[in-house]
């Protein structure tokens, strides 16, 4: 029988070996450009860009309403923790006070209670006078009890407290992550729209800055807040005017003096930056803007939009008028003061000062009349 042998495999050597590793290294040296070239990131047009970066700054203003959301939750947990330390600690300063009298009147006792009180009797110049003292004593011995009966009710609302601070602290350590989430997330938004927006030239980039997020272009303010024009100055230190030119039939009348002083107060934020997070009175978010403006005409609003939407009367859009909440987006992400002919006020993104745009620039989604 034939027997079946492995063939041997044979080292290259010489001028065989080194175009081996000549080749070896041209097609790794392809395979790795081809790679490189598979990745990257494919060229965007302009109007691809401002897709993206208004995606991008939509989602990081959901974000930033949970956010301000969340810190409210922290606030109130901040402020319910040092109520219930405070009262603890007020407690307790008031039981060592009764814990020091209680030993006084302990170590008085002791003092006189060394004797038989039968004996004292037999002993005393004056039973009588010792009767009345013993029934002194005796009701002193009576709030004695109830002082003991007092610290043991003082000692178990203590413990109660210093659970429930306890309970509050947890909740507050929690709350702060949940912050420092929502925060990396919109600086991370934010950082991306800016990348994308690198791209552009300067002439596109002011032409997107003109614009809020979705195509339509700033429009003109019905009023001007004053009889003269100011210049105001946005974050990114561009600057624009008011102006007094009253779009499509001029300035509506608010429905009531509230109403009117929110207004009036929004028209004086115009040209002031957004600030995620931002309350006034130098800078705004969307909701913060509105809260601001309702505040002024002393009116307590909720921070975020998607509870300011349930602080007042909904009305419906052929309803609206001016100081109306108008809400965007299926989410409530997105909240103006509406100030009639179809034209609100609002914070409208990152790098874009507060002024006055049309409501139907963004999918409409709701409005509330502040009581």
């Amino acid at each position: 029988m034939a027997r079946h042998r492995k063939p041997k495999q044979r080292t290259l050597t010489g001028s065989t070996a080194r175009t081996a590793a000549t080749l070896a290294l041209a097609s790794a040296a392809s395979a790795t450009a081809f790679d490189s070239t598979g990745h990257a990131e494919p060229a965007l047009t302009p109007a691809q860009v401002k897709a993206k970066v208004d995606r991008l700054y939509h989602d990081a203003e959901v974000a930033t309403e949970k956010y301000n959301g969340v810190r409210e939750k922290a606030d109130s947990s901040r402020r319910s923790l040092d109520r219930l330390r405070d009262e603890a600690a007020r407690r307790t300063e008031r039981l060592n006070a009764s814990r020091d009298a209680l030993g006084s009147l302990a170590t008085a006792q002791y003092r006189a209670g060394a004797i038989d009180p039968s004996v004292q009797v037999a002993l005393t110049s004056d039973p009588d006078r010792y009767l009345e003292r013993a029934a002194i004593a005796e009701r002193a011995g009576d709030r004695q009890a109830a002082a003991v009966a007092g610290m043991r009710q003082q000692l178990g609302r203590i413990a109660q407290l210093r659970a429930e601070a306890d309970e509050r602290l947890e909740e507050l350590s929690s709350q702060q992550k949940d912050l420092r989430t929502h925060k990396a997330e919109i600086q991370n938004k934010i950082g991306a729209a800016e990348k994308l927006l690198s791209r552009l030239t300067a002439e596109q980039r002011a032409r997107y800055a003109r614009q809020d997020g979705h195509g339509a272009p700033a429009a003109a303010p019905a009023r001007a807040d004053r009889n003269d024009q100011n210049d105001q100055t946005d974050q990114t230190g561009r600057t624009g005017r008011t102006g007094r030119n009253a779009p499509r039939g001029g300035p509506v009348q608010a429905p009531g003096s509230r109403a009117g002083q929110a207004v009036s107060f929004a028209y004086g934020a115009l040209g002031k930056p957004y600030v995620w997070g931002a309350t006034g009175p130098s800078a705004f978010d969307c909701s913060g803007l509105t809260q601001a403006a309702w505040r002024s005409a002393g009116v307590s609003l909720p921070r975020t939009t998607y509870t300011q939407i349930n602080a007042g009367q909904r009305v419906p859009r052929s309803q609206l008028a001016p100081g109306d909440l108008v809400f965007f987006y299926s989410g409530l992400s997105h909240v103006g003061l509406y100030i009639g002919n179809g034209q609100m006020i609002h914070a409208p993104r990152p790098g874009t000062p507060v002024r006055v745009a049309p409501i139907d620039q963004m999918p409409f989604a709701g409005a509330t009349r502040p009581a």
